[in-house]
């Protein structure tokens, strides 16, 4: 089976993840890459200020980058991967909405919307029923679907590996590469030598995202997590790969050898195919200082998420998790979510 996809906001930093991942994708064809009016008309190569550690595919260097515009992508693509600004595609993502695109994005609008599906396939791929809810109360032909920020996904994996045991409340605190920020967002001369104790909305994020990720869906709605979410985030002069510091309190007592082989055995629906064998890989006791971004961010292709430092306190455990954040964290969540809608017959 062969889908037809499209890329919104394809020349920006998650945008070329979305190339590099679509590259010799089993069912995904890559048939229409869109950008600003700036870029529009251009070839894909001219376009870009490519960033990616692998060269421009050839087939799509030449490819013309179309407006993002309805009108400008080809009636015959079945989906669309959305990588826009998330206050650009608050308005654009709902004209394609209209005229009956599917449409997985990784933009931060809607997310905590009621009737738009915040999915991990491996944690709560249920949550894509809420199409239908989408589709009565807005009336649109198409259908939205958002991945989680990039922090988030990042730790949610293990919290839903903890629930077993009773998740009460978490405290985490992030130590989040500059490639988070884009292209611009943090300038070599703010960042090397230095540590930025803030990112613009991005606690808030953490703290709801969380909560609706790892809810129950009856059907109609999403009752957010009972779990009380505190976070903390910084940015830090690495590359790529976010680290948290994360404190879990929960109703039972497991040991740190209990709450590693829960990770560790981890597994959601992990049958799609950029799902990796092993969601969450566990560093023991014997490696204390890992996960560390430089070594294992790419774990699984960067689709994996890396846990160690696991100890128990007087309420719960504490341990460290890693992800890569334009690759997990962005565009391979809004790829696996597109796979997911292939299989669960949406698109």
């Amino acid at each position: 089976m062969s889908v037809r996809v499209g890329i919104l906001g394809a020349t920006g930093a998650v945008g070329q993840r979305f190339i590099q991942l679509l590259d010799d994708h089993p069912t995904f064809d890559l048939a229409a890459v869109t950008a600003s009016d700036e870029s529009a008309g251009k070839t894909y190569r001219e376009a870009a200020k490519w960033r990616v550690d692998t060269p421009i595919p050839e087939d799509v260097g030449k490819m013309e980058v179309g407006a993002t515009d309805p009108d400008a992508v080809p009636d015959d693509v079945d989906l669309l991967f959305s990588s826009l600004p998330s206050g650009v595609a608050a308005d654009v993502e709902p004209a394609f909405l209209e005229e009956g695109y599917v449409v997985s994005s990784n933009s931060s609008n809607d997310r905590m919307a009621d009737d738009v599906p915040l999915t991990i396939p491996e944690i709560n791929p249920d949550h894509l029923d809420l199409i239908e809810v989408q589709r009565d109360e807005r009336g649109w032909d198409g259908a939205l679907v958002k991945n989680p920020n990039c922090s988030t996904i990042t730790m949610v994996p293990t919290l839903a590996a903890l629930d077993e045991f009773g998740l009460e409340t978490v405290n985490v605190s992030t130590l989040q590469a500059v490639s988070g920020a884009g292209y611009s967002g943090v300038t070599s001369m703010e960042i090397i030598d230095n540590a930025i104790p803030h990112i613009g909305g991005e606690e808030d994020k953490m703290e709801t995202e969380s909560r609706k990720l790892l809810g129950e869906f009856d059907g109609a709605e999403v009752a957010l997590h009972e779990a009380a979410v505190s976070a903390s985030c910084n940015r830090i002069p690495t590359l790529d790969g976010h680290l948290e510091n994360v404190f879990a309190e929960l109703a039972e007592d497991p040991s740190a050898g209990e709450v590693r082989e829960a990770m560790r055995s981890f597994e959601g629906r992990g049958d799609l195919h950029s799902s990796p064998d092993q969601l969450i890989q566990v560093f023991g006791p014997s490696e204390p200082d890992r996960p560390q971004p430089r070594l294992d961010r790419t774990y699984a292709g960067g689709m994996g998420i890396s846990a160690g430092g696991v100890a128990t306190t007087a309420d719960g455990v504490q341990y460290n998790c890693l992800a890569h954040n334009t690759v997990r964290g962005a565009a391979g969540a809004s790829l696996l979510n597109g796979e997911l809608l292939v299989e669960e017959g949406w698109v």
